[in-house]
């Protein structure tokens, strides 16, 4: 699997890339996604953005995101550490 791939109108993204992401370990992102402590979403662009969706993953205390274009490279990527604060709820919307 290439790091992030289109299929059937979803985005698939390597679990690795959201782990260092979030700053946490491989284990670690699938024990909490599975208990949905993680959560994600993602946001189709448009106008100037056509072609590029835009990743958002969001942990108790971090928000990582990441934008791609058509292909799956990523041409962004950043992160916001609350530290011991947790996420402000207008983080935990699209578009936010």
């Amino acid at each position: 699997m290439k790091p992030i791939e289109f299929e059937n109108g979803t985005v698939q993204i390597d679990a690795v890339i959201v782990a260092e992401g979030l700053g946490l370990a491989l284990p670690l992102l699938q024990k909490e996604m599975r208990a949905g402590r993680i959560t994600s979403f993602a946001e189709r662009g448009v106008d100037a953005d056509f072609g590029r969706h835009r990743l958002t993953f969001l942990s108790a205390h971090r928000r990582f995101r990441v934008v791609v274009d058509e292909t799956g490279t990523i041409v962004q990527r950043s992160a916001v550490d609350f530290g011991d604060s947790s996420l402000p709820k207008s983080v935990r919307k699209p578009g936010g």
